[in-house]
């Protein structure tokens, strides 16, 4: 088992469940609220993800660099982070507040104004509690960040939902959502005491160490966020908010994604981390192919599987009225296949915070200078086809990058021929499955069902027939599975 595969897949089998009930909220909800007030969830929950990105200041994320080989000083480091992050948490909650109208203004939607103390106070209690997984993480506790990851989802949906249908307001779903952050704050007080049993305390020296990694990481960060969410907060000032429930909808995020992106990505961080201090960076290269060969392995295949599916899976989950969405959505789906490279990862490994600070701008700034010719020329999908361009160009420019930093050749950069097999593999299921698709008249769920399974089966087959899967993997794939299954004794 690989050093990064087997805790990875830990971290990711636990919130697989939570993914799925998580996925459940706004499918849930759009069908409980009309395109405008759904629309305006989706803006809520846009300006949310923005600021929770920003008030984490890289302080929590800085953890990943300095905890592995803390020592002693871990505690210091928690608490440092922690009560950093709370302060721009109240910073953020204080603007919500009193900025109201300026920022429904923004977004072109009065309905805002009222909720947005609401979602203060939710945002400040989130990012109160945001270092408890990346602590667990950190110090190698994988199995219990996997659980902290599917009871914190599963919590969140269960507190938001219940209250929704039974009175289906705004107000509503952001109260229960205050009410899980409240439960999750306390919890992971309870951990962080636990865990560094009377060593939590401030330390100013500590402080300025993390304040100059964290310093850089997190101007690339503000830089980053405001790239990635340009395009929505674009869409949002242009159009309308049922308008923009369509293009959030086209923006569906699959929650698998990220979750097998960032944990294997933080994964990886640690263990680059480890052998560069032990004097063994020559290891870096081998653990980079290994990430990047085992998400192309599952990104590249559920890629195809998104666009064969596309307007089925938009039908069943949004149903008819969001079929609009299904162009934007089939465009938005070529960016899972840039999340196979997880260079900002290794860029952190390396320190380079001011050059993701660079990558980051010149990102913004390819989206800023195309973005209204796109939007003119290409509508909503021109939105979401200069955003994914930019992503690549910046994926591109990371790598040339890391290239200088591994001291490797470009034929040593990366997996070439897995990642040129596995494509071909993709290319050649989504063929077949396309084909017995136009054969068929079923209705959107067995058409569904049936082009993923006949999809699955020929990529698998595939993959193992032309050993792009190799038997080193498929054996540890089944033996993990085994062992979960039916526990350590009997696997």
């Amino acid at each position: 088992m690989s050093a990064i595969f087997k805790p990875a897949m830990t971290l990711i089998i636990g919130s697989i469940l939570s993914s799925a009930i998580t996925l459940c909220l706004p499918v849930v909800l759009v069908r409980v609220f009309g395109p405008a007030e759904f629309g305006t969830y989706k803006q809520l929950f846009l300006i949310h993800g923005t600021l929770l990105g920003i008030a984490q200041l890289g302080m929590a994320e800085s953890l990943y660099y300095f905890l592995p080989n803390a020592s002693q000083n871990g505690g210091r480091y928690v608490l440092n982070a922690t009560l950093a992050v709370a302060i721009a948490g109240l910073l953020c909650f204080g603007a919500l507040v009193t900025a109201g109208s300026p920022i429904s203004s923004l977004m072109g939607n009065s309905r805002l104004a009222p909720l947005l103390p609401f979602l203060g106070v939710f945002l400040l209690l989130t990012v109160a509690s945001y270092a408890l997984e990346i602590t667990m993480i950190a110090l190698q506790r994988y199995p219990w960040a996997s659980c902290s990851y599917a009871l914190s989802d599963l919590a969140k949906a269960t507190f938001c939902l219940i209250p929704v249908l039974v009175l289906p307001t705004l107000e509503v779903l952001l109260l229960g959502a205050i009410a899980f952050a409240l439960l999750r704050l306390g919890a992971a007080w309870w951990y962080l005491q636990y865990e560094f049993d009377g060593t939590l305390r401030l330390d100013l020296g500590v402080f300025k160490q993390q304040l100059r990694y964290a310093l850089p990481f997190v101007m690339a960060v503000l830089v980053e966020i405001v790239q990635g969410n340009f395009h929505q907060y674009a869409v949002s000032y242009y159009f309308d908010a049922a308008t923009f429930a369509i293009y959030a909808v086209g923006c569906l995020q699959i929650p698998l994604v990220d979750i097998v992106a960032t944990s294997t990505s933080k994964v990886m961080m640690v263990q680059m981390a480890e052998v560069i201090h032990a004097g063994r960076g020559h290891e870096v290269v081998a653990l980079w192919h290994d990430t990047t060969r085992k998400l192309a392995l599952l990104f590249f295949p559920l890629v195809g599987l998104l666009l064969v599916n596309a307007r089925e899976l938009i039908v069943l989950l949004f149903t008819k009225n969001y079929l609009a969405s299904v162009p934007i959505f089939m465009v938005f789906s070529l960016s899972i296949l840039l999340m196979v490279f997880r260079i900002e990862g290794v860029l952190r490994v390396y320190a380079q915070t001011r050059f993701l600070f660079v990558l980051n701008v010149i990102r913004l700034m390819v989206i800023v200078a195309f973005f209204h010719w796109f939007l003119a020329n290409l509508h909503l999908v021109g939105a979401v086809l200069i955003t994914v361009l930019a992503a690549a160009i910046g994926k591109g420019l990371g790598l040339a990058r890391m290239k200088r930093l591994m001291e490797v050749g470009l034929t040593e950069l990366l997996p070439w021929r897995s990642l040129a097999a596995i494509g071909w593999v993709t290319a050649v299921a989504g063929l077949i499955a396309l084909v017995v698709k136009s054969g068929t008249g079923l209705p959107t769920l067995p058409l569904l069902v049936t082009t993923s399974l006949v999809y699955t089966a020929s990529y698998l087959a595939l993959a193992i027939g032309f050993r792009v899967l190799r038997d080193a993997e498929l054996a540890v794939i089944t033996s993990w599975l085994r062992w979960r299954i039916v526990g350590p004794s009997k696997a």
